[in-house]
């Protein structure tokens, strides 16, 4: 999202699960004159209430803030891949290398 929707998204979100400014306020332990000041574009929302935001609306913290820069994303995804592989077991770690050269090779012919 860019600056210039910032606060709107946020009150879309808030909007979309049926909850009022105080009830977000509440639940994030901040004013409701805070929640107004977002949703208005007087005030951007640190990053701890943020992540509380997210957490609440159920969405991801890089779709309230952007996207996330290409090179950081294809690290994560990597980095995702690596950790859920490294807790199998070399059993299953040999059947997942197994299944990832079939699906490579249906993908080349």
């Amino acid at each position: 999202m860019t600056d210039e929707n910032y606060g709107q998204q946020i009150k879309k979100l808030r909007i979309d699960l049926g909850m009022t400014q105080n009830q977000v306020a509440e639940a994030l332990n901040v004013t409701p004159g805070y929640i107004c000041n977002v949703e208005n574009g007087r005030t951007a929302m640190s990053l701890r209430i943020l992540i509380y935001f997210a957490k609440l609306t159920g969405v991801t913290l890089d779709s309230l803030v952007g996207c996330i820069d290409k090179k950081y994303q294809d690290t994560a995804l990597d980095n995702e891949i690596y950790e859920r592989i490294h807790k199998l077991d070399e059993a299953k770690k040999t059947k997942v290398l197994k299944t990832l050269k079939l699906w490579e090779k249906s993908l080349n012919e």
